[in-house]
């Protein structure tokens, strides 16, 4: 299937691993222009590399994200490198310091590096005509999950505040999704240090994924491809759970 997505011009933090790293590949295969930064300046330029062999336009900058007005800088100038901003996905996240219980980390990269990435990055999003920004939230926003933590609530926060921006923002022509993934497995990821440390956890969760497998970064991937596409263009302020039947909720 066709998305859309040739030329467009794409930014997304957090890109040389993970769900992050999934999204740029299968985006770059569809055609868009990529500009991504991560704090793993090497496992960055080598992911570059890889997705300009395969013929992508990519722009690559190691960034860590320590103040706001330095993020916004940042992300304003990628997005003048780039030659605009057509899609924002905001994946940056305490979990990815494996700081889920730290309230300062999770409000300030979560929450905070969402507010301020939109905010940089509005004036490119409206100026494209067809802006979508992506936010990455978690089914543990949605459902109790293990114990009372900052990035539940966090990225709680998060949901609601995609939904007001997608109201907000309409009249701009720029659409704001959530995605909220359940259990994610990879190489390196969290859940992969839970079953080699809490291997009980792992394989308790694991039961209780009707489909019977943990997801994969590439499953989330192509749900953020096509919300983030024109193939969504009338779906906006949605929250997309992710999580094989793990959630047991009942959304009306």
């Amino acid at each position: 299937m066709d998305l859309g997505l040739k030329e467009r011009k794409v930014i997304i933090g957090g890109a040389a691993r993970g769900i992050s790293k999934a999204i740029t590949e299968l985006l770059a295969a569809e055609g868009a222009e990529i500009g991504m930064f991560s704090r793993n300046a090497e496992a960055l330029e080598a992911h570059r590399a890889a997705l300009a062999k395969n013929g992508a336009k990519v722009i690559a900058q190691a960034f860590t994200l320590t103040d706001r007005e330095g993020y916004k800088s940042f992300l304003g100038g990628l997005a003048e490198k780039l030659g605009g901003a057509d899609i924002f996905i905001h994946s940056l996240s305490s979990s990815g310091n494996a700081a889920t219980q730290d309230w300062q980390q999770s409000f300030e990269i979560d929450m905070l590096g969402a507010v301020d990435g939109c905010e940089a990055l509005q004036p490119y999003l409206a100026k494209s005509g067809s802006g979508s920004v992506i936010l990455m939230s978690s089914t543990a926003a949605v459902e109790t999950f293990l114990i009372p933590q900052a990035f539940n609530a966090i990225k709680a926060a998060l949901i609601t505040y995609g939904k007001q921006l997608s109201q907000a923002w309409a009249a701009e022509g720029i659409r704001v999704n959530i995605v909220s993934p359940g259990p994610v497995s990879y190489p390196g990821g969290n859940w992969e240090m839970i079953k080699g440390a809490m291997p009980g956890l792992y394989d308790a969760t694991l039961a209780q994924i009707p489909l019977g497998r943990f997801g994969a970064p590439d499953d989330v991937a192509k749900a953020v491809a096509f919300l983030a596409s024109p193939a969504a263009s009338y779906i906006t302020g949605t929250n997309l759970i992710i999580d094989g039947g793990y959630t047991k909720r009942v959304q009306f």
